[in-house]
């Protein structure tokens, strides 16, 4: 996942425990079995799961998530835990309606998963464990709405559980890096609430990942997306525009800003940044603490932090203590080996 520090004179103190959000049962059971079955790709070569892994905290261990087959990807890929809480999604914040529309991006998207829904939906309708689980959650036939309904049901489960700052148990390290954390770092600027995040984009000077360039299979995903995207001149692009693709601000002062990220469950989620280039806590705190990167759009609110190695040290505690209990058992994972059912090729020629 990324990560992103950012310094003011106020902090704002409104942090709390995550509200609890109504989960229908059945819906949920049904998305999590959707979300690890491969065959809503195009090539049933991924799931959802294969870049929102449950051993590193719906996230990836790798700088840039995987892409589909004969695709790389161009950037990192967040957690998907607390996402249910979240306003705006993705790291420029391109979509701000609801998670419905997240899933079917993430579905349909050529170097992601690369499902026509059409044909995603007669897969579904062939599996009869399908067919009685849409019917027990009161969708009746399977259909392509359902399931970018039930997804996110599933996604309302995987919210932090257990961890230290919400049980009150902090160590001392950890409660002396809170103080810091709220007062002499300032991070509390951007990141506020229950889900440490102020939900705005900032620019905090974060280098390129020089293998979205190299890489070819990565370079082709960057490409394909900036044009979708309308982004200018982008067959000579050597950066990430982030919100640009917001705004498309002609004198280009949004570019390099990206969507302060949760600070929850960063135990699992290294390496961080929105491509991936810092791989540790110890290693983000550090780049913070010199003022950030260099860029000429960075925020103005980045300055030195001026910390020294023991307030370095309890800050990185206190970032810890916001990580909770894994979500890898079955509650969360479908772990029942029951994909088994064989494709109908020509479906489209099939007779009952």
């Amino acid at each position: 996942m990324a990560l992103g520090l950012c310094q003011t004179s106020q902090a704002a103190d409104n942090f709390g425990p995550l509200p609890d959000l109504k989960i229908n049962q059945a819906k949920a059971e049904l998305g999590k079995r959707l979300f690890f079955d491969a065959r809503l790709s195009g090539n049933t070569a991924l799931s959802c799961a294969s870049c929102h892994n449950p051993e590193y905290g719906y996230s990836t261990n790798t700088e840039l998530s995987p892409g589909y087959p004969g695709n790389g990807h161009f950037r990192n890929s967040p957690t998907l835990i607390n996402t249910a809480y979240k306003k705006v999604w993705f790291h420029d914040g391109r979509l701000g309606t609801n998670l419905n529309d997240v899933t079917r991006e993430m579905i349909t998207e050529d170097y992601i998963m690369n499902m026509d829904m059409r044909l995603m939906q007669e897969r579904i309708k062939q599996d009869p464990i399908y067919v009685a689980m849409f019917k027990k959650a009161g969708y009746g036939e399977p259909s392509n709405g359902s399931v970018r309904k039930a997804i996110p049901e599933y996604l309302k489960t995987l919210t932090s559980k257990n961890a230290p700052f919400d049980k009150g148990q902090m160590s001392a390290s950890a409660k002396r890096g809170f103080e810091i954390f709220k007062g002499k770092a300032g991070c509390a600027s951007c990141h506020s609430g229950p889900t440490f995040s102020d939900n705005k984009p900032h620019n905090t000077g974060v280098a390129e990942n020089l293998d979205i360039f190299r890489d070819p299979m990565n370079h082709q995903a960057f490409i394909a997306f900036n044009m979708f995207m309308g982004n200018e001149n982008y067959m000579n692009l050597k950066r990430d525009v982030g919100a640009h693709v917001q705004s498309h601000k002609a004198d280009g002062s949004d570019m390099g800003k990206f969507m302060t990220p949760t600070l929850r469950e960063l135990n699992y989620t290294a390496p961080y940044m929105h491509n991936g280039t810092i791989g540790s806590l110890e290693e983000v705190v550090a780049f913070y603490n010199r003022a950030g990167g260099a860029d000429s759009n960075k925020s103005a609110k980045m300055r030195p932090l001026f910390l020294n190695d023991k307030e370095q040290k309890d800050l990185v505690s206190f970032l810890k203590s916001l990580s909770g209990d894994p979500l890898t058992s079955a509650k969360y994972v479908w772990k029942r080996d029951d994909y088994d059912y064989k494709l109908i090729a020509n479906w489209r020629e099939s007779r009952n």
